[in-house]
């Protein structure tokens, strides 16, 4: 079953607002709770709604959001925050990522890089989820988003930008999946999808189970993998 995201926007063009939103809810698991105008709404939204995910701007009325942002982590809040924001300059995404933000995307954007933001954040709480309280390396580098490889390279014909969607596919199916469903669901060809399927067995970010009582060949299904596999 699909991870739900609960969404709080805080952003102070209210067309903006309503065409993020739009964008969002076009997921049926996905549902923006709040939103929010001015630094004051989003912190006082923040604290009554528990969101997920937070999507901040930059450029508020009443403040920064950046100084939003580190007014929470001071706080002890690790909600995952991603700037949507004018704001390009390089100090701004530094002051970003030092604070927290695990995604900077700026305006204007297209909807399937939102969508894969929310992909990601959906990873991170799966991973997050499957971790105990203490992790190792390989615990760790997946919740981070990190992809294992062999050596630290990826192989030939392994792009990595496709292997992270191929993933995060897989992960949010949240169950057994044939690699034609995977690319049905990213867009890639049968063959395709069951090579990068097949890296992210071989690196312990997947696992392979068999479908019998049919005749012919067995069905290869992958199942996503969210703990290293046992030593």
């Amino acid at each position: 079953m699909t991870t739900r995201v609960r969404i709080l926007l805080v952003e102070d063009d209210l067309r903006v607002a309503r065409v993020n939103r739009d964008l969002l809810e076009r997921d049926p698991d996905v549902h923006v709770v709040g939103s929010a105008a001015t630094c004051a709404q989003g912190d006082a939204l923040a604290q009554a709604l528990q969101p997920d995910l937070i999507l901040l701007d930059v450029h508020l009325p009443d403040g920064s959001g950046l100084g939003l942002l580190r007014h929470w982590r001071s706080a002890g809040r690790t909600t995952d925050v991603a700037l949507i924001t004018a704001a390009d300059d390089e100090s701004s995404v530094r002051l970003a990522l030092a604070h927290g933000a695990f995604d900077y995307l700026i305006k204007p954007f297209t909807g399937q890089r939102l969508a894969e933001l929310v992909a990601r954040h959906r990873t991170r709480r799966l991973n997050a989820a499957a971790s105990a309280s203490r992790v190792d390396q390989a615990s760790l580098d997946r919740l981070l988003g990190v992809t294992p490889t062999t050596a630290g390279v990826l192989p030939r014909g392994i792009d990595p930008h496709t292997l992270e969607r191929v993933a995060q596919a897989l992960a949010d199916t949240g169950q057994a999946v044939s690699a034609e469903e995977i690319g049905d669901r990213v867009g890639l060809s049968r063959v395709t999808a069951w090579r990068y399927l097949e890296h992210l067995v071989r690196a312990g970010q997947a696992q392979l189970d068999h479908q019998y009582g049919q005749a012919g060949r067995p069905a290869k299904l992958y199942r996503h993998c969210p703990l290293p596999p046992e030593a």
